[in-house]
């Protein structure tokens, strides 16, 4: 349990310093910057109880090498 909870955190990190290191060499590198959003919504009503969800990403490509890289430290230090 405690190992997984380590691994989201590390993957977690990957992403957000992927995403601003692309951001920051998206000035030079524009592809780093360039990113695609995925969305996910689901409602429900029922009568008693209504739910409307939103949950959004926005990849890209530092981002992933980020998580892939994060992915590779943590198993290299394991």
């Amino acid at each position: 349990m405690k190992d997984t909870i380590v691994l989201i955190i590390v993957l977690l990190a990957g992403l957000i310093f992927g995403s601003i290191l692309g951001k920051i060499l998206g000035q030079y590198i524009p592809f780093l910057e360039t990113s695609e959003q995925i969305t996910w919504n689901p409602k429900g009503d029922f009568v008693i109880i209504k739910y409307d969800l939103l949950v959004q990403v926005k990849l890209n490509l530092s981002a992933i090498m980020g998580l892939v890289g994060s992915f590779w430290l943590y198993k290299k230090i394991k």
